[in-house]
């Protein structure tokens, strides 16, 4: 963990995070622990016999392991979470907002440069907030 981004979860989370699966694509998401516990309770109110929404219920709060940031800024991700997203030596971590993804480097690189290579479809499904939003 960059030391920057450790101060700050030591700070607003006591080096507490929780880290689980993407749904959509093969990396991991780290939340700090009050972040999670929001997301949480969103996920647990889902409807439980809506298919897809058990389905995000399983896998999410399923995977969520409870990970802490130790002495040398690093944490321990489990066997199961790591062969989810292919985690080697090389791993980059992505700021979310509210949260981090942790991708394999080459995961990274060949999902940044699908996105790079789909925009043009991508700008037909941008929804009606986002088409909104002026950067």
């Amino acid at each position: 963990m960059p030391a920057r981004y450790r101060d700050a979860l030591v700070d607003s989370a006591l080096g507490n995070l929780v880290v689980t699966i993407d749904t959509d694509a093969p990396c991991l998401l780290l939340y700090p622990l009050p972040e999670w516990e929001i997301i949480e309770k969103k996920i647990t109110a889902l409807p439980s016999f809506n298919t897809a929404a058990r389905r995000i219920q399983r896998l999410l709060i399923g995977h969520a392991t409870d990970v802490e940031i130790d002495a040398n800024g690093r944490i321990l991700v489990p066997p199961v979470l790591r062969d989810y997203a292919g985690l080697e030596k090389k791993v980059m971590l992505v700021g979310q907002g509210k949260k981090f993804e942790i991708w394999s480097e080459l995961g990274w690189l060949d999902q940044r440069e699908s996105w790079f290579s789909n925009t043009e479809k991508d700008v037909e499904e941008i929804p009606v907030e986002l088409q909104q939003l002026s950067l």
